[in-house]
């Protein structure tokens, strides 16, 4: 059996990924003050015993803006004691390290510096709760970098556009270019995508031989029309995509089916807040890169507090009492201290060979006594288990359900709360979902004069801009045009008007009069929108608290639109907190590029036009199972490689010695022309192959 040193050659990139560490995160508490210390001390024991290349932090290392002297100093200790040495760094920088490192006087990575001995880089960006403040734009992180301990990068100082460019590595054949995006407000960063003003730049030279890996900060789950960032706005030459501030531990990487990049979302190394998503298991990933192919090993924390929450629905036990049963609180009571029970037991049980978990867990028991019951004193209560838990004072949350209105009853007794679940459906549209109900709909169910294209734009336009008059317009608009066709071309009978209309539907589809005809319908419906004098619905903040919200919260009741729970704890001054849950996919912008501007103002900009895709897709050829012996011609200079801002090439493709730049300028959501593709695999097999995985399918 080979061992997994044996299989990390002069080729591999290690990479310790870890995001939201947390650190300071209730330090004043007695029992849970040193937990995210603990766990961070863990983090970086992990990188040294793995001899990783460098560690990825996707930001928020620290829990507030201006963490205290104990946290600051906690921290420099600890990245001191276990990143600074004599071991040389196996890599290089081959990139212009003053654009990457742009917020020091220092620009150029840590272990590049005489004066520093440094034997694991640490790379990160900024999160929300350690964001830039100030009228210097200085964040923690920015400390660090100047002592020389971390090289903070993907800090962007515009506040009306975002230009990305990566930190190039290379370790012997293989190159990769990391991207990096501190935290920016989630609807800022929105209205950024959908104008085109994120740029990613790319190396000119050797594109398909980069693997392209981005640090991402911002909501992944929907809060409102703007309040989160669909992964359709990222880039698709992306390989992987780390995803910070999500503190749900979804560390396995899932793949984007529009995209085809995989995103991996570690989550949080410590519990910040009593909800569901902070109660999967902790785990931060080792990752290895060689060449275009990528394995991510999950290493699970040992040193995280156990976390086990529960629901108790009290309508749910008729057999046992009901609000009129005598002493019915003393018996709720009973059934409470039960359930606790059980979960220190599973606590206890858990916690078996496991030296390095603290003794007391987090124990949330969440009841619901709506239909009468009454609530009991929680503090009474927790007296009870005050020696075995480590959050005695909200051990129990009440929560009552809001009344549901009574039904209609009519002919058609329809249960929509079976049919409208608020799941996440990963990787697909509205048009998407339009497309696979009438594909795997009866016959008798079909569009006649629609296509399945236009009737999803069309619901699109209705869902997320509350376009009220998409849908009619659309109708009416094809239903004119299928008039005039029949008339030009004579027909009478009725058995020939069917036969024209259903070749006159599928002769546009996926064509460019398709994609006409729906501008031309959108644009219809959004003047009669304007000749009312309605207010374009993304600027309607009322719509936020009308909005969707997953969230981690306890809260029984739905919070202002400006406060996102309590997922992350309380961030003091600007806080901008953000939830937890499972990516919610929505529709991709289009190609982002500077020579295509609007000419409408920016609130009046209509979604669809940014979400118009080419018809054309990059081909993503499928990529062996196997290396293979490519002959790599290393440079081995330590001159860096010029950055050269360039305008997007166009469509057509460019010959080699039509630029001699070495960074290409795409918009977000940029089309490459090129074959690429990514392997990738997660097995957690006792003889470990890291590079065994599948390859990625073809694009075109």
């Amino acid at each position: 059996m080979s061992s997994e040193s044996n299989l990390d050659d002069e080729d591999t990139f290690k990479i310790l990924i870890a995001t939201d560490v947390h650190l300071g995160y209730l330090e004043k508490d007695a029992i849970r003050g040193s937990d995210s210390y603990t766990t961070f001390d863990e983090i970086l024991q992990c990188a040294k015993a793995n001899q990783v290349d460098f560690i990825l932090l996707g930001g928020d290392l620290f829990h507030e803006n201006k963490p205290t002297r104990r946290c600051l100093h906690s921290c420099i200790t600890m990245l001191r004691r276990y990143c600074m040495g004599d071991t040389p760094i196996q890599f290089d920088i081959i990139s212009d390290q003053k654009v990457n490192f742009n917020t020091t006087q220092f620009p150029w990575v840590n272990y590049q510096d005489e004066n520093l001995n440094i034997s694991i880089p640490v790379f990160s960006i900024h999160g929300n709760h350690d964001d830039p403040t100030g009228a210097e734009g200085l964040c923690a992180l920015d400390l660090l970098s100047a002592s020389g301990l971390v090289n903070h990068f993907g800090h962007s100082t515009s506040v009306e556009k975002v230009e990305i460019s990566p930190v190039l590595m290379q370790k012997g054949s293989t190159k990769l270019a990391l991207y990096g995006l501190g935290s920016i407000p989630d609807e800022r960063l929105y209205r950024m995508f959908v104008n085109n003003q994120v740029t990613m730049l790319r190396p000119k030279e050797d594109q398909d031989e980069w693997f392209n890996l981005f640090a991402i900060h911002q909501n992944r789950s929907k809060h409102g029309p703007t309040n989160y960032i669909p992964e359709q706005f990222l880039d698709e030459f992306l390989d992987l995509v780390v995803w910070g501030h999500e503190h749900e531990c979804l560390i396995t990487p899932t793949r984007n089916e529009q995209q085809l990049f995989y995103v991996t979302q570690p989550g949080s190394s410590v519990a910040t807040s009593l909800s569901p998503g902070e109660a999967t298991k902790k785990h931060i990933g080792l990752l290895r890169v060689k060449g275009r192919k990528m394995n991510l090993q999950k290493i699970p924390l040992k040193t995280v507090r156990q976390f086990y929450i529960q629901d108790v629905v009290l309508a749910d036990y008729e057999d046992c009492f009901t609000p009129d049963t005598p002493q019915v609180t003393k018996k709720v009571e009973n059934l409470c201290f039960a359930k606790v029970t059980e979960m220190l037991e599973e606590a206890e049980r858990d916690r078996l060979g496991c030296p390095l978990t603290p003794a007391k867990p987090l124990i949330r028991l969440r009841v619901d006594y709506s239909g009468g019951f009454e609530a009991f004193s929680t503090a009474r209560f927790s007296q009870k288990f005050v020696d075995r838990v480590a959050n005695p004072k909200d051990l129990i949350h009440f929560l009552r359900k809001r009344e549901q209105k009574q039904e209609i009853k009519d002919e058609v007794n329809v249960d929509y709360s079976k049919i409208l679940k608020t799941t996440a459906v990963e990787g697909l549209r509205v048009e998407d979902l339009v497309k696979q109900y009438f594909e795997t709909a009866e016959q008798t169910v079909q569009l006649s004069l629609l296509t399945e294209q236009g009737m999803g734009k069309a619901i699109q336009e209705f869902v997320d801009k509350d376009e009220k008059d998409a849908i009619e317009e659309l109708i009416t608009y094809q239903l004119e045009k299928t008039q005039r066709h029949l008339q030009a071309r004579g027909v009478t009978t009725e058995q020939d008007i069917d036969t024209e209309i259903q070749k006159f539907r599928d002769s546009k589809k996926n064509t460019t009069e398709e994609d006409n005809d729906i501008r031309e319908a959108m644009s219809r419906a959004k003047a009669h929108r304007m000749e009312r004098g309605d207010d374009d619905p993304l600027d309607q903040e009322t719509l936020n608290d009308l909005a969707d919200v997953n969230m981690d919260s306890d809260d029984d009741s739905v919070p202002a639109p400006t406060t996102r729970g309590r997922g992350r704890g309380s961030r003091g001054r600007g806080s901008r907190g953000r939830g937890r849950g499972a990516a919610t996919s929505d529709p991709k912008p289009a190609s982002r590029s500077r020579s295509t501007k609007s000419t409408a103002p920016t609130q009046n900009r209509s979604i669809l036009q940014a979400f118009q895709a080419s018809t054309q897709r990059s081909s993503r050829a499928k990529v062996s199972t196997s290396y293979q012996a490519d002959e790599v011609t290393i440079d081995d200079s330590d001159e860096d490689i010029p950055v050269t801002k360039t305008t997007r090439p166009p469509a057509k493709p460019a010959s080699s010695s039509s630029s001699s730049s070495s960074f290409s300028k795409y918009g977000s959501q940029s089309q490459s022309q090129s074959t690429r593709g990514v392997a990738f695999d997660d097995s957690d097999d006792e003889e470990f192959d890291p590079f065994k995985g599948s390859s990625r399918g073809s694009r075109r």
